[in-house]
């Protein structure tokens, strides 16, 4: 990955709060000087209006990153909440890792710092043969782990951690 610095922002779960977390480090790098980038190297689950998808969990990264364009954050957009390699099915489509791996590698002349937010859970499946934990091992940024607030966090949080661990990823926090 070259020079290319980050954080990887990964979750116990989906809906835990990883995009808002994301976009909190986001405005803050931004308060503080740094010229930011955002992945997200996949994003399921749209909201139909006027008839036409819509990602929110996008919308807000790109908001919080100043950006106008969802492209520049995810291009691997799929409709059904589900996680992406099902979701991509759905559709008639495959997840495109080459693609995934592109949207991050394009911030390396353009950013400091990069946010990557994962899709689910550390071991959520990204495409048919790939997690979201072998991604973070090839983007290699330390990682944020987000938890609920809820019976079951503790295990779920120390099981994230135990797997982060066995793949040698750093843990920020």
């Amino acid at each position: 990955m070259g020079s290319l610095k980050g954080i990887f922002v990964t979750g116990t779960d989906t809906d835990v709060g990883k995009t808002y977390v994301s976009s909190i480090i986001l405005r803050e790098l931004i308060e503080t000087g740094h010229s930011v980038g955002v992945s997200k190297p996949a994003c399921s689950g749209a909201v139909l209006e006027a008839g036409e998808p819509r990602w929110p969990d996008l919308d807000h990264l790109a908001e919080a990153a100043g950006l106008s364009d969802i492209d520049l954050v995810c291009r691997q957009r799929f409709q059904a909440p589900r996680a992406p390699p099902v979701a991509a099915r759905l559709e008639g489509l495959q997840p495109d890792l080459s693609a995934m791996k592109e949207n991050i590698l394009a911030w390396e002349s353009r950013a400091d710092i990069v946010v990557v937010e994962g899709v689910g859970g550390l071991l959520c499946p990204l495409t048919g043969d790939t997690s979201i934990a072998e991604f973070a091992q090839w983007v290699n940024f330390p990682l944020i782990i987000v938890a609920r607030l809820g019976l079951g966090t503790i295990n779920h949080t120390l099981l994230t951690i135990e797997a982060a661990r066995q793949r040698k990823l750093q843990i920020a926090g």
